[in-house]
């Protein structure tokens, strides 16, 4: 193939593992922090202390466009000849990055209504976010060893 064509797929895939988790992270924060103003304005007309710390619930998804983001500096410093398999990783492993952002975003939600009827079982809630963050981590974690591979 033309390297400059490969060097174009290169950065598709290094602009799609970014755009994608940082797609989910927004939807996910978006979803989360939905939720939270609306647990809080329960709090607000119960005169019940509204917690502050539900704002862990809506910035949890944030973090995958860090991996996104890490991911993308990794990839380039693969050459470009590895254009068309640095586009496939870019895409798929950017999408999972983003639906596991998404998904902790509604898992958030959930925790933050709860947590605002209850006031009760944050560190339930937060080891539930995590799990979801593992998947994230995982593909990050796959996906830089298969770039030190394509990188040799």
């Amino acid at each position: 193939m033309d390297a400059n064509f490969l060097a174009q797929l290169k950065d598709l895939g290094m602009g799609a593992i970014l755009g994608f988790s940082a797609m989910g992270s927004g939807l996910g924060a978006g979803v989360a922090g939905m939720a939270a103003v609306g647990a809080w304005k329960k709090c607000f007309l119960q005169n019940k202390p509204a917690s502050f710390i539900m704002v862990a619930f809506v910035g949890a998804p944030l973090t995958q466009t860090i991996y996104g983001m890490i991911v993308m500096n990794k990839m380039a410093e693969v050459s470009a000849k590895s254009g068309l398999y640095l586009m496939g990783i870019g895409i798929f492993c950017g999408i999972a990055m983003g639906l596991s952002a998404w998904m902790q975003g509604k898992a958030g939600a959930v925790a933050a209504d709860a947590m605002g009827e209850t006031g009760k079982g944050f560190g339930n809630y937060i080891v539930v976010l995590g799990i979801i963050e593992t998947v994230a981590l995982f593909v990050m974690a796959f996906s830089l060893g298969i770039l030190g591979k394509l990188a040799a």
